[in-house]
């Protein structure tokens, strides 16, 4: 089954009128003399990059000095680039601002939720709220596409770069006049403010909207409904910096237009979801984060995340790295194999193009210990050898552009949900909702089941098995769908301290879970998080951890029990029946052999079944495919070798295999079968 598609336009192939996969990276010449120019673009021809992000960074060499432009720099390497039949992802130059910019207009420098503003000298130091950041932006941007809007070699318009990284929120009086007027269009009136914002608590009901404040420092908790509006209107205000580049773009380029989201575990600010609909192209930055116990795990869950939001089209892959980045705390360098199992991991997942940050390493600045694709070591080192024979072995993959991702189970995911939920004053500070998203995608990666990220109210019809982990904000509408689908014969697996509030973070009287009491046959009239440390045992013989429930059944029946503490012998994992379907809960934090456990038996009586049994611990199988063939990403994360029985023509090593195969530690094999083929 497949993905139902999102409204996004027309135009997204990521082929972009490029032969084969895209395959490139960032390009910064502004930080190399000229007479190195001409040499890159050589390596890069020997490498197979086929697409260059150039102009990221480019503000202070356009436009040197207010409204005077430079373009020669860049007009040279467009066509370098051009003449050697290379791709352009061309940068509309407005990520960080120029110092000219805010030495003459300090005001547009961001102030953070302590009244204390943030200075230059790093990136992205201007706030989304400033008009005078956007009057100039758009200046430049519109210099920029007058000039480039028809060029042949321009694939793709890159606007500004990782939106609202560093930025994303701004407490300064301008940020908070355009917040009011954000909140008066949506609620009409401060009445209704009043009532969404539950303002009879601690006295603090509004009389004007001009009484309104961001919810910057407080000597107490914040408002949540103040501070989760906040940061809707964050998202929304940096979406308006990208709807303001993207139009001036379009009065003088067709030329698709995108930005590079960044779906990862450490990025929250924005809510891609209603961000989509506006690319042209969906375009994702990724890095491994190692501070994670499993990373390769979140790189799947990623790249599903942006496979949903391109409604499950192919997309591309802007940036990853050769091997290490610079920016953790213990920046590990790739193990052999690792790069090109990274690239493989995103390109199983949809991506039709894999780009690297950054072509040529740095010799200065903040990032000058990332890897790049052309190492300080130069071309007489391993990792331009590998940089060499992964261009090899995305060319051979051309075949597979377009070819679409299929699954059985949708897992529901939110932004707004993690705003919502990992707010203060709530039961325990030691759930954190993305984490809770992480295990039950990591359950199902175990099984080798392919999954679809899904916003909520995305229609399910075409699964057999919806997964809700930790949805505690959920509008009555979405949780509604979900209900229907299992009625309908659907499956559903719920979470705990899913269901709990509204879309005003109110909570849902008359019992836990809330928006999901009905569908689930159960009742819960309080939440009994544990000690720290603290730990009860569970009828399987595992132990939970950090978050019980005192469940009654309503209708449920119960499958898995707590043997000790205080709720020995109540529920802690529960069936209903309801409808034509079923649907479980899951009422506390299981380990994780127990909640694979769980996820194996749902799946089971769901009719899901894994993308290859028995691949073992460790080994990741994702299919693509299209109407004549079928490509088997077989990857092993594992340091020891495993064997598989696919057949067909393997393209890592451009050879017909058969039986059984032996794959390598840390080893990638794709495999392309024909759709006859068992």
């Amino acid at each position: 089954m497949t993905l139902r598609s999102l409204p996004i336009p027309a135009e997204t192939a990521p082929g972009l009128g490029l032969d084969g996969l895209a395959f490139g990276c960032d390009y910064n010449p502004e930080q190399w003399d000229r007479d190195v120019w001409r040499e890159d673009v050589a390596l890069m021809r020997q490498a197979g990059v086929n697409l260059v992000a150039i102009n990221i960074f480019g503000w202070s060499h356009v436009e040197p000095r207010d409204g005077e432009y430079d373009f020669s720099g860049l007009d040279e390497i467009i066509e370098l680039l051009a003449d050697a039949g290379i791709g352009i992802d061309l940068g509309t130059g407005t990520a960080s601002c120029p110092p000219w910019l805010t030495t003459a207009y300090p005001e547009v420098l961001p102030v953070v939720a302590d009244g204390t503003t943030r200075w230059p000298g790093g990136r992205q130091a201007w706030c989304p709220s400033s008009p005078v950041y956007r009057e100039k932006s758009i200046a430049l941007v519109r210099a920029t596409a007058e000039r480039y809007g028809s060029h042949p070699a321009v694939k793709l318009w890159h606007v500004s770069n990782e939106l609202g990284c560093h930025n994303a929120a701004c407490y300064c009086d301008v940020s908070a006049a355009a917040f009011r007027s954000w909140l008066e269009a949506r609620y009409g009136s401060i009445a209704a403010l009043n009532s969404a914002w539950g303002t009879a608590f601690w006295s603090q009901r509004y009389d004007t909207f001009a009484e309104i404040l961001p919810p910057r420092a407080t000597l107490s908790f914040v408002n949540p409904t103040q501070r989760l509006d906040f940061d809707r209107f964050c998202s929304d205000e940096l979406l308006g910096q990208y709807r303001a580049e993207a139009a001036t773009i379009r009065e003088f380029s067709e030329i698709p237009i995108t930005t590079n989201f960044m779906v990862a575990a450490h990025i929250t600010a924005l809510d891609y979801w209603s961000w989509a609909p506006e690319m042209s192209v969906i375009a994702n930055d990724h890095y491994l984060d190692h501070r994670l116990p499993r990373p390769h795990v979140e790189l799947a869950f990623a790249a599903d995340t942006t496979r949903g939001l391109a409604g499950g089209s192919p997309w591309l892959l802007m940036e990853h790295s050769t091997s290490a980045v610079n920016w953790q705390p213990r920046n590990l360098p790739k193990a052999p194999g690792e790069m090109l199992r990274n690239t493989a991991a995103h390109i199983a997942r949809g991506a039709d193009g894999v780009c690297f940050f950054q072509w040529r390493a740095s010799v200065s600045g903040s990032e000058k210990f990332h890897s790049a694709m052309l190492p300080h070591a130069g071309t007489d080192s391993r990792g331009w050898a590998n940089t060499v024979e992964l261009g090899r072995i995305v060319t051979r993959l051309a075949e597979v552009r377009g070819a679409r991702v299929h699954a059985d189970v949708a897992l529901v995911f939110s932004w707004e949900n993690q705003w919502a939920a990992d707010q203060e004053a709530h039961p325990t500070s030691d759930i954190r909702a993305l984490e809770q998203v992480h295990a039950l995608y990591g359950a199902l990666w175990d099984l080798g089941v392919t999954v679809d990220i899904v916003p909520p109210g995305a229609p399910l019809d075409d699964y057999a098995l919806v997964v809700v982990p930790h949805l505690y904000l959920v509008r009555d509408a979405d949780a509604a769908v979900i209900a229907d689908f299992v009625r309908r014969g659907g499956h559903a697996l719920v979470t705990f301290f899913s269901g709990i509030v509204d879309e005003t973070d109110r909570i849902r009287a008359g019992g836990y879970p809330g928006a999901f009491r009905d569908l689930l046959g159960v009742r819960v009239e309080e939440f009994a998080p544990l000690a720290e440390h603290d730990a009860v045992a569970l009828s399987d013989g595992s132990v939970a951890t950090i978050w019980t429930e005192p469940v009654s059944l309503t209708g449920a029946e119960s499958i898995l029990q707590y043997v000790s503490g205080p709720l020995a012998g109540m529920p802690a994992v529960t069936r209903n029946r309801a409808g034509a379907g079923s649907a479980w809960y899951v009422s506390t934090v299981l380990q994780p052999a127990s909640l694979r456990a769980i996820v194996e038996r749902v799946t089971r009586e769901a009719g899901v079944h894994p993308t290859a049994p028995g691949a073992g611990a460790g080994v990741e199988i994702v299919r693509r495919s299209n109407d004549t063939h079928e490509w088997v990403f077989v990857l092993n994360h594992t340091d020891a070798p495993v064997e598989h029985g696919f057949s067909g023509h393997e393209l890592v090593t451009d050879r017909a295999i058969s039986g059984t195969t032996a794959l390598p530690a840390g080893g990638t094999h794709i495999i392309r079968q024909d759709r006859s083929r068992p």
